[in-house]
Order: structure tokens, then sequence, then C-alpha cells
């Protein structure tokens, strides 16, 4: 050995306390390597020295290098820092920033592979660039400037290291003889030291020494004892061999091997450990320029890409594309996927905010303009969506959330309730379809908010994507068990913010696209954190991020730098997400190398600058997944090509991407097949990535586009493509034991697909975006999807799981029963419901039907399967029919049909989306056996109907199977012929034995009477006979044969081991007599039914025979045309009994009602029609359908099935056949249908629920649109769309499918918290009121003055006022104080609305003369009300404009403003002192449009419906504003009183609640209606919905200006305010749905919207009046959220009765109860402010144009009596009660106090002292005599009153068995409430 050096120690390793060598362990030996890294050719060295030195950046191999050398045992790695490199200048100030990032990326990659870097300051020599500056060694400021350079270095790179040598090359020097070499030492001496006390104070130290050794073998020095030595003199200091020079040592000696083990092994030594690399020898990274492998042993270890590329890159193309028959793993998930922006659409409803892809589309920056802001509509479709998902079979839905939807504003702050409430919806359908969510948070659409303060170049959005997780964890984690944080990042780095092709639409490449990429992965970390931290525990589910990569492939493979580039390319995409997360914490060491080679080549231009992550943050990021997602769709032939200084991948990675032309293309331009690359890409992340992070691979998109110009449903391509990519996953499992454990088919459905708009198509299901509806339509790859997850992959063995079929547990046989009388007994069921009133009929009942209930769907075999002439099928009746030209409309026929026979696989889709328990269809006799005989028995056809049972099975759909429907064998003989019993049996014998083990569920015949009648009488269908006097009845009684034959042969051969059920599918009309009180009409009612149901049923579940009704009838009309024998064959003994009781359960199809009368029918020619003896017509208040004859009557089914009860012995009933035709132009939007099923449906379960009714099952008709056998393709009853034109025969779910299924689910109609009651109570103070209007009640038309008003001159205008009815005496209210105010009285209100008339007061409607009589009636009846504590509530005007005025224009003349202010300032003076409630005008919609528009009421104008309403109403509200404005500031300081405006309006709700066009024209109805008004008054102006409309559609017109006036600035802030409370009207709702007009100027067409009524609503006496309490809630709702939370007081609801009178008005009743319910509910619930209620009317009145007609009053007027007597109706003591009780006391609390009746108060009102005689009573001046004989008369009313009032109490209290207490009526102050 020839000398050792050493230098002053520093740290090694920041420990708390010191080590002795007696402790130190192997783990704690240091083995140094380095700090050679050779450069690639042309790599820079420093001079003679190889160090790495950050000259240039990191080679690309490095992280090979150092792992090699942590493979090999090394445990740290020198790293010279370059002086110079560092501080250029030498100042620290001035570091050359690019040397820095080096070495920090140097250091951090040594620490992420496990090495610990030894950093040595500085060499020995001085830099050369400070030496020419500073001079040598030997001057002190040299030495200064070194230790602000350490100081530097410790400031920059401490954190990352633990140990350090100052200087490392000190023998370059230290023997140096120069007469600097004192000075030169001392000076490195004291600055060593220096940076010693330096770093101690800024760290935690442990001290050693470092030695250079340099070791010869030929030399015989003692290696431990020169050691020994030198630790000795330096104070037992640990050593480190720093560097071990071996010289003139052999091969093959291991002398320096074993000295140093020898030194190890001696503990009187403390060796930290020495240079492994001088010791054993370690490679250098010096290979190749561009792929740098490593080494261990001289083998070589090559990089996981080349790894995979040398596996997968020699296939030849049979064995890559070698379809594997293998299933997937069980248990593996199957998923489908959809994106918030691309369906959703609903972009800005319900308080969304606006995304950057909404801004993107709106600045036209999509193909042809188009938008997201409708899209898929699937805001509003969410039956629609998961429909179609139950349809797929998915067990996995992947979605993603709108962050803007929840967070408009993007922070947690702006949080959206209705937003949230849409995702809970989603989520709760999944689940309860079976279909797990998989939850995307962000998938590229940010909000617009977070955009404009930089999006995600913004670090302050990692605490927003964080605060928004969070809430999404909480919010949805308890269901969501799956979580995306971001799906395809990259492409939001890469497109939105480096191309700028995606928003934000950002270019830059160099800077913003990796700070994106920086601020995601952190956002991804800390949603990772907060769920493993917060949430994990509780919800235990599964977080991950989405990360999208193509495959990558050497262009030429013998390139090794092609290979090289292939791998670039994946670390720029799929490295740059996956390598900070599931490797390291850090960005892939090769993508940071060439980026700062990138940029050292290309100062000062910077093609890319990277963040650095702090070592924290990698710790944070790194593990962050539970799953890696993979979003791939393509691949990439990609060769090496230098990229320049050119920003983006391809220029920064120096490759360029290729495709091979041979590669399938797609709808896209970056898409084409080449599904291999899905198995080598998974293989390569499972190497690369998944060694470190053990977590499973999810698939989580998977699709390619077609064009919009392509075949859109045959999509072929896309088939072949989902079934390639598939199977390459499956091998991947199966073959190289990848962990894939789901995979993604992206996607749901036909979308917005960004810059692309809907050009291109990636869906699973078409969506039809040029329709308002969606329509969403299966491709052909979603029925091979299907397959595919049904079979759980492609195994060519699939083991079938079906569900147990139970057996029926016997039979319980039909009892006999003796035949029906004459009239039946069931004629009860006309007696009990046919004198029901409408109100009873249609009251909607709530409830389920029991569990097990079937609900089913049907078809028929000719109607749906086509293939008429497939596979051996013979010819039936029907094809042979319809071949014949002229026979069906358009000579339609079921050749092809729905080729049902050919797209099995469609069919069961719709099966499964409907989730129907129960499916029946019929088998084609013809195709089983083609000439109807066994002989010629098609196996084909067996096997097509034993897929479709298997199929049903497979998804526990029960097959109900009919045997017989109408498509007889055209080789047969018919019906008419008895051989067919024994023929019909040996066909049931065959399907029995051949299908019975699987279907348990069977009718012999469906509509007996159909086939009998239509085809045998009528000769309308085949086989077209037309013998209607005799042909019926043989083929029936044939039938009735071949029916109990075919029982018979089931019940003995197959029963016992089947265990199924069988019977017979009758039909019937409900048959309602015209006059229920005549006894013949009821017989013939009878009649019919037993001429149509008991022909067949009568048999089979009473006597064996036709009922009596029949064999009476026919046998005597017989007689009478002289035949010997009836023309009704009759049965023997034995075919009686054979054919009693052979039937299950009762079947029945019904569709409508007729109504008949007795009449006495022809002769000649004998008929079935004649037999009757009757006369048939429809019901005339039924909606029609499009079959003709067959209207809407929904009551009558329930009669119908309470008729089979009473007449049939009370069977199990199924409804086989419900449903309704549809014309062939409405295709998807069928809710007619809708209405249908909900009133038919609903009358079921009334049948069930209220009268007993056995009903077991309910079969819609029909699961698609079909051959609708006479009338062709032109009517559909389809619940799904079959498009007829387009050869793929597409079905698409109507609205009534998504409608069925809900009932389905529901299992009826539960009562939901809408309709139940809600008990509880107002405010004290509420105000109980109820109203009228002068020229309604008031009379005295000329009386005392009294000018004409344009109500007088409307009336008594000819047909304008129904019946020709006048208010001229009206009630005579105004000679009838008295009376009214006793009403009042017994109403016990708290307030009492009127109005006032203003030409009773003015009769020329100005102040120029004042009519103090008509004045004096206003001040009687206000005295009288408050002398009864009753609060007067007066309407300045109520439509009764005085006829002066409107001759001079009404309210079109702007002078009308001036002359209502000078008429409320009238009566503000005159009666304001005792008046405290004030309303202006009331109902200026009516006014304005009514009057005006529509001219229905005064003053009748109609001939300018497109300006006058406006001016008109624009008028109203400035008289209304000015009305106001004087009471405030002249009236209010003294009379303390509140005024306002009454605004009246309808909810307005969409008919079709999943179609935004309908949600918009909903929302035009409204604003047009209430908005109109309430928005000048509320908000300030008109809305700007109404002012861009008309103003929109007047200037189209050719208009110069908006047909709506403008208000000025100043009277827009005059009205704005004038109001103290909102008064408001309210009766019903409406149907909503968009009406376009063209060009039309009128009021209707600019609210665009036509309006219907729900056929499940009450109705009243008011055609525009239905029963909808559910809009009364909604209505008061949104007065509260539009504005601004108003107090409300109701000051207008009720109903209407027309017709006969009835003082038990029920209906009314009905309406408060469940009106002032809903009011509640919102006071009490919704925290709307609700102030009093006001019931219209107080009494019968002239309901304006309809004259006395209709009747809303509490209190019947009988205007048959001339003293117009009030009569209180029912619905008083309903009213009164509510208003004792302030609302609905509970029951559950026990008595109420409010429902004890107390004496009604008898006092009368003080009264003013008799003047001369006179008395004042009641207002009124009478004689003394008169005012005894009045007040008598009163008392003795009022007496008569509570003695009515008390017995009426006695009875409730009676029947209710309780006793409740009655709370006092409290008043209301003004002062403290308003």
């Amino acid at each position: 050995m020839r000398s050792m050096l050493w230098l002053l120690p520093l740290n090694l390793l920041r420990l708390c306390g010191c080590e002795t060598h007696e402790v130190r362990d192997k783990e704690d030996f240091m083995l140094l390597a380095g700090s050679h890294i050779s450069q690639p050719a042309g790599g820079l060295h420093s001079g003679g020295n190889d160090a790495f030195n950050c000259a240039r950046p990191l080679p690309a191999g490095s992280r090979d290098y150092f792992e090699s050398l942590r493979s090999r045992g090394a445990t740290h790695f020198k790293v010279p820092l370059s002086w110079a490199g560092l501080l250029p200048s030498g100042l620290p100030s001035e570091p050359r920033r690019p040397v820095v990032r080096c070495y920090r990326s140097l250091l951090e990659q040594l620490l992420e592979v496990g090495l610990q870097p030894l950093v040595v300051l500085h060499g020995s020599t001085v830099p050369e660039a400070l030496g020419s500056r500073f001079g040598g060694w030997e001057r002190p400021e040299l030495a200064q400037m070194f230790e602000r350079y350490a100081e530097f270095a410790f400031m920059e790179f401490g954190e990352l290291v633990r140990a350090w040598v100052t200087l490392s090359h000190l023998d370059d020097f230290w023997d140096e003889q120069s007469e600097y070499a004192v000075s030169t030492q001392q000076n490195i001496l004291r600055t060593t030291s220096n940076v010693y006390q330096l770093h101690h104070r800024m760290f935690t130290d442990e001290n050693f020494l470092s030695v250079r050794v340099a070791y010869d073998c030929a030399a015989q020095s003692n290696f431990y004892k020169e050691l020994s030595n030198l630790q000795q003199s330096s104070g037992h200091v640990p050593l480190l061999i720093y560097k071990m020079t071996i010289q003139d040592c052999s091969a093959d000696q291991f002398q320096p091997l074993g000295n140093v083990l020898k030194v190890l092994k001696n503990n009187d030594l403390d060796v930290l450990g020495f240079d492994m690399v001088d010791m054993f020898g370690m490679p250098d990274l010096n290979e190749t320029p561009n792929r740098i492998p490593y080494y261990i042993g001289g083998a070589t270890i090559k990089s996981n890409y080349e790894s995979v590329w040398d596996k997968f890159g020699n296939q030849s193309k049979l064995e890559r594309d070698q379809f594997l028959r293998e299933s997937f793993p069980s248990g593996f998930e199957w998923a489908t996927s959809s994106e918030s922006f691309r369906v959703e659409g609903g972009w800005s409803e319900d308080g969304k905010g606006e995304t950057i892809w909404d801004r993107f589309g709106h600045e036209n920056k999509v193909f042809n303009n188009q938008t997201a802001d409708l899209a898929c509509d699937s805001y509003h479709k969410i039956e629609y969506d998961v429909y179609l998902l139950r349809g797929l079979q998915v067990n996995t839905y992947q979605f993603s959330i709108s962050w803007a939807r929840i967070f408009p504003h993007g922070r947690q702050g702006s949080h959206s309730e209705k937003g949230t409430v849409y995702y809970d919806k989603l989520i709760n359908a999944l689940l309860e379809s079976g279909i797990q969510p998989v939850v995307t948070l962000h998938h590229w659409d940010l909000p617009q908010a977070l955009q404009d303060y930089g999006g995600w170049t913004n670090a302050s959005i990692v605490e927003a994507f964080k605060d928004y997780a969070d809430f999404c964890f909480s919010r949805f984690g308890d269901r969501v068990k799956a979580w995306n944080t971001f799906s395809s990042p990259w492409v939001v780095s890469h497109a939105g913010y480096g191309t700028g092709k995606h928003p934000p639409g950002t270019k830059d490449y160099v800077v913003a696209s990796y700070q994106v990429t920086h601020n995601m992965l952190k956002s991804h970390a800390e949603a990772w954190h907060v769920y493993n931290d917060k949430h994990r525990g509780k919800q235990g589910g599964r977080v991950g991020i989405a990360l999208n990569s193509d495959w990558a492939e050497p262009m030429d493979p013998s390139r090794p730098e092609d290979i090289s580039a292939a791998d670039r390319y994946l670390q720029f995409m799929l490295g740059w997400f996956a390598h900070p997360i599931f490797v390291d914490g850090d960005y892939p060491a090769l993508l940071k190398s060439q980026i700062e080679r990138k940029r050292f080549d290309c100062t000062p231009a910077e093609p890319a600058r990277i963040p650095v992550f702090t070592r924290e943050e990698s710790r944070r990021i790194r593990g962050t997944a539970d799953f890696l997602g993979l979003n791939h769709y393509t691949s990439r032939l990609v060769n090496n090509s230098y990229g320049g200084c050119r920003p983006g991948p391809q220029g920064v990675g120096d490759f360029q991407a290729h495709v091979d032309p041979s590669w399938s293309p797609t709808g896209s331009d970056w898409i084409y097949s080449a599904p291999w690359g899905l198995r080598r890409l998974l293989n390569y992340i499972s190497t690369e990535y998944l060694n470190v992070t053990k977590v499973p691979i999810y698939i989580t998109a998977n699709g390619m586009p077609t064009k919009h110009s392509e075949d859109i449903l045959n999509d072929t391509i896309r088939v072949e493509y989902i079934r390639s990519y598939i199977n390459e996953a499956l091998k991947a499992i199966h073959i190289d034991g990848v962990d894939v454990q789901r995979f993604t088919v992206q996607s749901l459905m036909d979308g917005f697909e960004g810059p692309q708009g809907y050009s291109e198509r990636f869906g699973l299901h078409h969506v039809n975006h040029d329709l308002p509806d969606r329509p969403r339509t299966p491709k052909q790859s979603a029925y091979f999807y299907s397959k595919v997850i049904e079979n759980n992959g492609f195994s060519s063995t699939i083991a079938r799981f079906y569900a147990q079929v139970s057996k029926n547990s016997g039979t319980k046989k039909l009892p006999f029963l003796p035949p029906s009388k004459v009239p039946s007994q069931a004629r009860v069921v006309w007696r009990k419901f046919s004198n029901q009133t409408v109100f009873q009929r249609k009251l909607y009942h709530y409830g389920t039907f029991p569990e097990g209930f079937h609900w089913g769907v049907g078809s028929s075999a000719y109607q749906i399967e086509g293939g008429w002439n497939a596979d051996g099928k013979g010819l039936s009746v029907w094809d042979t029919f319809t071949q014949k030209p002229g026979n069906i409309p358009d000579n339609a026929n079921g050749n092809v049909a729905c080729d049902s026979y050919q797209r099995l696989e469609e069919d069961l889709y719709m099966l499964r989306a409907l989730k129907v328990k129960t499916y029946r269809f019929s088998l084609s006799w013809a195709r089983i056996f083609p000439n109807g005989h066994r002989t010629s028995l098609n196996q084909n056809g067996v096997e097509y109907y034993n897929k479709l049972i298997n199929g049903l099975r497979a998804h526990n759909i029960t097959p109900m199977v009919t045997l017989y429907h109408w498509d007889l064998p055209q080789n047969l003989k018919g019906w008419d012929n008895v051989s067919m019993i024994d023929t019909f049996n040996d066909f049931c014998d065959f399907c029995f034995s051949t299908f019975g083990d699987r279907v348990k569920f069977w009718m012999t015949f469906n509509q007996p009477y159909t086939i009998a009648w239509a085809g045998y009488g009528l000769g309308q269908v085949p086989p077209n006979v037309r013998k209607p006097g005799d042909a019926p009845y043989r083929v029936a009684h044939n039938l009735l044969k071949a029916h109990a034959r075919a029982y018979h042969t089931y019940d003995e051969k197959y029963r016992k081991s089947q265990g199924g059920l069988i019977s017979i599918a009758l039909n019937s009309d409900w048959v309602e007599p015209k006059d229920v009180d005549v006894p013949r009409e009821v017989v013939a009612a009878d009649r019919a039914l037993q001429f149509t149901l008991g022909w067949f049923a009568h048999p089979i579940y009473k006597n064996g025979d036709y009922p009596d009704a029949m064999k009476w009838q026919v046998g005597n009309k017989s007689e009478l045309q002289g035949l010997s024998e009836s023309r009704l064959p009759s049965f023997t003994e034995e075919e009686k009994a054979s054919i009693r009781g052979t039937a299950d359960v009762f079947c029945v199809n019904h569709y409508t009602t007729k109504v008949v009368r007795q009449a006495t029918a022809r002769l000649k020619p004998p008929s079935y029609d004649y037999d009757r003896d009757l006369e048939e017509e429809e019901e005339p208040d039924a909606p029609t359908t499009a079959i003709k004859k067959q209207r809407a009557v929904a009551w009558g089914l329930r009669r119908l099935l309470n008729w089979i009860k009473e007449e049939y012995g009370d069977p199990e009933v199924y409804v086989m056949e419900n449903g309704v035709a549809t014309d062939a132009g409405t295709t998807v939007d069928d809710y007619g249908r809708v209405f249908y099923f909900k009133t038919y449906i609903d009358e079921v379960l009334k049948a069930h629920n209220l009268d007993g009714v056995k009903v077991r099952g309910y079969t819609a008709s029909s699961l698609m649109d079909s051959f609708e056998w006479l009338n062709g393709y032109r009517v559909g009853f389809g619940l799904h769309h079959v498009d007829f034109m387009n050869p793929n025969l597409p079905r698409t779910p109507k609205l009534s499918a998504h409608y069925y299924y809900r009932v389905i689910m529901d299992n009826g109609f539960p009562a939901t918290e809408d309709v139940k009651l809600l008990h509880g109570h107002f405010r004290k103070d509420f105000i109980w009121s109820t109203a009228t209007a002068s020229y309604q009640i008031e009379g005295g038309w000329r009386a005392d003055g009294k000018g004409l008003s344009i109500w007088d001159k409307f009336a008594h205008t000819p047909l304008r006022v129904f019946d020709d009815d006048t208010g001229d005496v009206a009630c005579d209210s105004y000679n009838k104080i008295g009376e009214d105010v006793a009403m009042l009285v017994r109403l016990k209100v708290t307030h009492y609305r009127f109005s006032i008339s203003w030409s009773r007061v003015l009769p020329d409607g100005t102040n120029r003369h004042i009519n103090e009589a008509g004045l004096d009636y206003y001040h009687r009846l206000v005295d009288a009300l408050l002398a009864a504590n009753i609060r007067p509530h007066i309407t300045l005007y109520h439509w009764d404009l005085p006829q002066a005025l409107q001759d001079v224009g009404g309210w079109e003349n702007d002078t009308i403003v001036d002359r209502f202010r000078d008429y409320a300032d009238l009566l503000f003076e005159r009666l304001g002192r005792k008046v405290k409630f004030w309303i202006t005008v009331n109902e200026p919609y009516n006014i304005a449009m009514v009057g005006h528009g529509y001219g229905a009421a005064a003053p009748g104008i109609s001939f300018r419906p497109g300006t006058l309403p406006y001016l008109v109403g624009h008028n109203l509200i400035k008289a209304h504003a000015e009305a106001w404005h004087l009471y405030d500031d002249k009236y209010r300081a003294t009379q303390k009183g509140i005024i306002s405006i009454t605004i009246n309006s309808d909810w307005s709700e969409p008919r079709n609640p999943y179609k935004q066009e309908d949600i918009d024209a909903a929302r035009r109805v409204v604003q047009f209606y209430i908005g109109w008004f309430a928005h000048p008054i509320f908000n300030g102006d008109y809305s700007n919905m109404m002012k861009t409309i008309i103003g929109e559609r007047s200037l189209a017109a050719g208009l110069p200006k908006s047909r709506l006036p403008q208000f000025t600035p100043e009277e827009i802030r005059r009205i704005k305010g004038t109001h103290d409370y909102f008064g408001f009207n309210h009766y019903t709702t409406v149907l909503a749905f968009p009406v376009e007009y063209g060009g039309l100027q009128h009021y209707d067409a600019d609210r665009g919207a036509g309006t219907i009524a729900d056929r499940a609503w009450l109705d009243s006496g008011s055609s525009w009046l239905k029963v909808t309490p559910f809009g009364f809630r909604k209505i008061l709702n949104f007065i509260k959220e539009e504005y601004g939370k108003p107090p409300i007081i109701i000051t207008e609801n009720g109903i209407s009765e027309r017709g006969a009178v009835d003082l038990n008005d029920l209906h009314r009743k009905h309406y408060y109860t469940n009106y002032i319910n809903q009011a509640l509910k919102a006071y009490l619930l919704d925290d709307v402010d609700i102030r009093g209620y006001t019931a219209w009317s107080l009494m019968d009145n002239l309901e304006w144009a309809t004259g006395f007609s209709e009747r809303f009053g509490l209190f019947h007027v009988d205007r048959s009596d001339p003293k117009l007597p009030r009569v209180a109706k029912d619905s008083v003591s309903l009213y009164s009660t509510l208003i004792a009780c302030n609302g609905f006391p509970d029951p559950d609390a026990g008595p109420h106090e409010c429902l004890n009746p107390e004496p009604e108060a008898t006092g009368a009102p003080a009264t003013p002292p008799a003047v001369d005689g006179v008395v004042n009573f009641l207002g009124m001046e009478l004689s003394p005599a008169d005012a005894g004989t009045g007040l008598y008369s009163i008392l003795s009313l009022l007496l008569a009153a509570t003695l009515g009032m008390i017995s009426a109490s006695c009875c409730f209290l009676k029947a209710k068995k309780r006793a409740w207490n009655k709370a006092s009526i409290q008043t209301m102050g003004m002062e403290r409430t308003f």
C-alpha cells in the first residue's frame, strides 16, 4: 500500500445520536458506486474525469443503470457536483437553473431506485472560470466563494442528500511544493472546517473520515495496520474508503477482496464502506446511443417494453389473430360507459354552471356549429338510459359527474342540490336494476368559472377538486363502490392545453400542458387520500384513475432506435401519468431526461418545461390507486425521428407515429383497428407498473366510431372491433396471466363527440339527434355485446343456469256452477257501479298488487315472426290471405313482420329491459307442423321455440304460450270441420311433450270469439267464410270441444310431471246499459256479455253448456225463422261434462266498452248479430283511439272483472291482453298510451284491492309494433316502435315502455308522499277567507244610479254568455248583505274577499260623478263584516270596467292609468279607515288575454291578438303601480293596510317529462302566464324569455319593433316592488308540449306551446279545470324561488260542478282537502311564506261566459226560487272545520278540540241610534217593524244553521268515535305580520 490521504470529516447520515463500530451492522455498511456515467456517443466529459457533470441531460438509460447497481448490492452513488456548472459566475444568486434541475433529477432518480447519493462538492483544482477571476486556493477570496457555493448546494440539495464530501482530489495539490503550498493547504483546511460547521448548523451530523487508497498487490504493506493507524490518529472516527486504486494485481488475485473482508471482520476498526466498483468491477452506462440496457454478471436485462416486444414481436399474423374460445373468470365485470357532457344535455337546467365544453360549443368551434346543449337529453332520461343497460345485461355502468352540475362555480360554496339529485336518481335507478355504478369524477368538462382563473394550470384547483371529490364521496359513496378520479387526463393536457383542439383551447405545449398534468396528478392523489382517510373505512370502495394509451410498436423492428422510440411514445403518453402513481411518485426518468436534453440542445428556446414534485408530493402521489383504469382504442407504428426544438410529444420525444395502411379504419381519423395491441399493452402495463403496485387492471373504455353517413344500425364493423378487442383481453387473462377484471365498451349511445359533434358515433345504441325525443335504438353491436356478456366470453361450451321453474301445486278444479239466469246474478255489477258519479268513477286509487303479481307483455306468431317460408315453415291461412292484393291496407303482409324469427336476441333484449315477469307469445302451428300434421314435423321451427323459451328462462321470464292465435295451417280443413278437434289435440300433445318441461302456462286458443264470428260469420279474417247465421256457432262448438280435448290431454298426460296451468284466452268488451234504471236495458247489456264472453266462458266455467240467454235467443229466432231446430248446436251430456271445468284460471282480453240498448233485430238473414236483439254504440265521452269503435274507457275493465267474479264463481283472473292502438305517425312519444295504461291498470288495481277480484296478472299488448291484422302496419299497439321502413327493423322503446317498467317496479301505484295527507297547522294568524266578485253576485245592474259596465253590455249581446244568462240579478247580493254575511259567519272565515263595481261607484268611470248610493252599499257591507269579526279584503277591479271608459278605448287607452288611480283614491279615502286589505287588479292575464285576445270575455275583442293583449297588460301593470304608490304615499301611514295585485296562473308540467322540448314548453307556459305580470312587479320589467321570444318573432315577421311594449327605465323603477304580498289565484295544472305556429303573430304563437290534461286527472264542471293538487305546491314553490320568497295570500282556489244539483259535493271536499294540504306542505316542508287561503267561491254565481251552468260555490243558490235562497253544501262543513283547526290535526295525537262543535255567534253588531223612526239594520235603513221581522228571520236562520251544524257534527263524531276540541280563531295583526 502506497499511501492513504484523508479529508476533514463531514456528516454521514442525519441520525439522532452517534453510532460506534460495535453496533454498526451490515445494513449501515456503504457500498459505493459511481461516479462514472458514460454519455451517449458524443457525450461530454470533464477533461480526463469522466464523472457525469450535468453538462448534458441524464442519459435515457440512467435509471436502468442505477437499478443494476442496486441489484448488485450498491447502497450509495458518488455524485460530484460541478461548481462551475452550477455557478458560472461564482455567485449563488446567479445559478444555472437547468444544471440545478439536472442534478436534482439525478439525486431523485438515485433515491427512487434505493441508492443514497454521496455528494462531492468539488474535486481539487480551481475551476478555470473562477480561477481567472479569483485566483487559486492560496487566495482566501476563492475559499470564501467555495463556502458560499457549499451553502448554496446545501440549500438546493440538502433535503435529498444525507452524505457529503467537501473535496475529493486533494492529492492533486497536497504534495505541491510551490511557494503557495502552505497557504493553499491552510485555506483548504480552514474552508473545509467552516463548511462542516455550516452543515452542522443546518443538519444533524455524524462524522466520518473519507480516504483514497492505492492498493498494490506486489507490496507487502499491512492493509489492516495502515487503516488502524489512520483511525487512531484521527480520533477514531469511522473510515470510508472513498476510492481504491488497484495496481499490479492479476485477474485471478482476490487479495484486495480478502483483505477488505478481513478488515470488516475486525471489530477494532470502524469502516463505513468502500467503493465496490473498484473492488468488483461494475458497468458504465456506455452502450448504444439510444437504448442502454444494464447488466448483472454480464447478462443483459432489457427494458420492460423490450421484454414485451420480444415476447410478441415475432408472432406470425396467424398466431397473433388466433381466436380464443374461452370464458372470462367468474365475477368478471361487463360495462359500458358515457360521459356527462356527451350525453346529459340540460346545459343550463336547474342551476347548472357553464362548462368549458359549453363555452367551446357556443363559440362555434364544433363541427357544423353543433353544441352539447341537449346532447342525448340524459338529464331527463334516466329511465331511458337504464332501460338500455338492462337490455345489454351489463353489470356495471361507468358514467361521469358534471362538476358544474354539482358545484356550478366549481367550488364547494356553489352547491346545486337539484343537480346532485339527478345523480342520486341515476345511481338509485342503476342499483334497482342490479347494475353497479362506476363514477368518474372528471371527464374533461371543467366548470368555466374555474377556467376563468386558469383552470388546471392554477395550483388552487387541487384544493377545489379535493373538495368536489370529498362531496361526491360523501353524497354518493354509500352506493358507489368504484371511482375514477379522472378519465383520459392525457387528453386534457395534450388537446386542451397543448394543441388547443379541445377546450379551453390553450396552445401551450411548453409550459401549460405539463403544468396541467402536474396539477391533475396532485388532484388525483388528494382525492385518493380523502377517500382513503375519510371514507374507505365506512364505504369500502375503490378509487383509481382511467388513463388512456395507444399501443406503440416499432416501425422497423430491426432498428433498436425504433424500439426505443416506441418505448418513449408510451412513456410520453401512459407513463406521464402512470409512472408517478404506480411506480415512484415522479415522472418517468426517460421522459425527464428527454425533456432536459431538449432544453440543453434548444437553449435559449425551451420546447418543454416539466415541473418538479417535492419529495413530499412524490410520496403522496405514489401508490394512490386501487386499480389502473385503461382507456384504449388503437395502436401506432413509431419510428425514431429527431424532433428538433418543436414542442409536443413527438418533437420533444424524438419520434413519429404512423398507422399501418392494412389496419381497418373507423369513423375517426385517429382510431384504426389493431386489436392485438390491447393484449400487448396489457402485458406491458402489468410488467411496467403493476410489479410495484399490485392492483388489477380495469379496461375503462374501448370502442370505435362510425361516420354519420354509414349504416347506423347494422354496424358490423363495430361488432368485429368489439369481438376482436374483447378476445385480446381474454388472451391477456388466460394466456399471459394479466389481472384484468373489467371490460368497458364505449359507449352506451351515440353522443356529442367533442370537436366532431355528432358526426362520429361511438354508441352501442343509435340516438337520433335530429328528433327532439332523442330516441335510443339498439344497434347490432348492442345485441352482440349482450350475447358476449350472457356467455361471459366466447367459450364453445357454455354452462346455462336457468331459474328453477316452480310447479303449480295441484290445480283447484273449478266448482260446478248452475247456469246463469236471465239476466244473470252478475247484474249486481251494474247496480254497484253504474250510478257512480264521474268523480267516484275517476277517483284514482293508490296501492299495490300482491307480491308475485305476474306483469307481462305479449305478442303473437304471425304478427311478429316473419320468416313466412323460412326453414321449412308451411303456409298459414294468414299467409295466403295477405298475399292477395287489396285484402290489407297498403298490401301489407306478415312475410317479414318484425322478423322475430331471425331477431330473437333483439326481442329478448326488450323483455330484459322491461323487466317483465312473463312473456305471452303464440306458436306458429305451420312452423312446427308445416301441413298441420305431426308427420310434417319441422325441427327448425321447434328449435326456434326452444331457443326462445330457453332465452326467456335464462332471464327469469315465465313463458305464457298460446297454442293457437289465428294462424291455421293452410293445408287443414278449418274449424267448421270436427276432424280439427283431433288434429289440434295432436299438435297440443306434441307441444306439451316438447316444451312442457319449461312452459308452465298454456292457453289453447286466443279469442275464440274472433275466430268464430270474424272468421266464419263476417268473413273479415281468414278463412273469410261469410255464414253469419250458423257457421260461427258450429265453429265455436268445435273450438270448445278442441279446447276441452287439449285440456284433458295435458291434465291426464302431463300435469303430474310438468305441473303447469292451462286455460283459454277469451275476449270481451264491457257493456254498459243505455239506462241502468230501465230493466230491459240491463237485460240487454247482460245478454250482450253472454253472447260474447259467456258464449265460451259459460260452458267452461259453469255447467258445460251455453248460457240460457243464448240458447233462448237463438232458439226462438230459429223458430221464428221457420227452422226445425236451433242454429246453436247443443252439447251431449258427455260433452258438457268434458267441457265443464276445463280451465285452471280465467284469462281475458279487454280493450274497450260499449253502450247497448234493447232493440228488436231483423229475422233475415239469420245472423249471430241479429240474434242478440240489441243496438250498440260507443261511450261518447271517452277518448278515441287509432282504431274505430275502440275508445279508451278505463272504468269498463273494473266492471268486467267484477262481472267475471260474480258470474263465474270468483276465479283467479289474468288480464292477458290490454292495450291501445296509435296511428303510424306516433313513434316513440306515445303519451296517449301512457294515459291508457295509467287508467286501465288502476282499474285492475281497484278491482283487486277494493272489490276483491282475484286478479293474478296483467299483460300489456303488445311488446312492439307489429302486423296488426286487418290494419296492417297503419296502427301500432307496441311498447316499442318498429321502423318497418328500415330493413334492420329497429326496435326503439317508446315513452310507454318506460312508464310500464316503472309500474312493474312499483308493483302498481303506491301512494307517494305527494298524495299522502300531511298533518299540521298553518301560522296562528293565518287568513281564512272566501271570495266573490261584484258582477258575479251583486245584481242590481241599474239600481240606485249604477252605470253600465262592459259585462253588462257583453252579457246582453247575443251568443256571448251561455244560455243567455246575465248578471242583471245574479245572486242579488246587492239586496242580501245579511244573508251573505250569515254564510260567512257559518263558514268561520276570518276574511271576506269581494270586489267593488267601479261603475256602481263612478257610473262613467271618472270622479266627475260619485254615486253615493252605490258607495253606501259597500259601507254597509264592510260594517256588517266587521261587526261579525270578519275583515274585508277588497279588490278594486275584477273585470267590470265602466262601459263609458271602454267607449274611449278602455284598457287600451293610456289615460286609463290615471282614471284607475283616481278611482282607487276615492275608495282608499272613503273605505280605507275600515279596510286593511286591498287588491288593485284581479287576474290581469284574463283581462288582457281572454277579454282582449280571445274575446271570450268582456269587452270581447279578438281581432288584434298579437298586439292588443300586450298593450292592455302594459297599462294594467302601470295602473296597478300607480294605485300602489298612491296608497303607499298617501294612506299607508294612517290606515296601516296592505295592498297588492292578484295574479292567476296554472302550473304547467311537460307532457313528456323525459323530453327537454316539452320541459321548455312547460316553462314557457308558466313564464307567459304568471311571469307576464309578476316579473315586472316583483323583479322589474318583463322576463327575458318574453322579451326575447316576442321580439325575435316580431322582427322575423317584418315588424319594425317588438309587439311587446317596453317600459322606460323610470317606469321599471316605479313598477318594481309595488307589492306587499303576492296575491295568487290558482285552480289547475296543464301538460305542455311545443307547437310551431309559423309566422302567426299571436300570444299563443309567441308562447309556442299547446296544453292538454292527463286522462287520469279528475274532472270538474269546467272543461279547463282538472283536479291536480300536486301542481299547487309546485307553483307555490316556483313563486318562492322566482320572486324572492314573498308572503303569499292565496286569493282564489276552488272547483266547479255542472248538471244536477247535489249538495253532497264530494268532489269539492276532495279538492279542498287536497289543495289546502298541498299548501300546508309548501308552508311546513318547503318554507313557502303562505299567509292566507281563499276558497272560491262563497256561493254559486254567474260564472262569466258560462253563465250559471258552472257552479263554484260552497253554498248553492237556488235559482228556481225567486228569493234566491242560499243552501249550504257538504263542503261548508269541511271548510269550516279546516278553518277551526287551522289545518289538519294529527289523529294519532289524540282528540283535537277544533272538532268539538260550539254554538255559533248570534249577536248583532252595534248599530247607530235610530233617526226619526228609521232603524239602521245590517246597513239598511228600515222601519222598526221591518227590522224586527228581519232580525227574527235572521235569528231563525242562524238557529236552524246552528242546529244543522250540531246535528252534522254529532254524526261526524259518531262516525269517527272521537272528540276533539275547538280552537279559537286568531285575528291577524297587520303591523306585526307584514
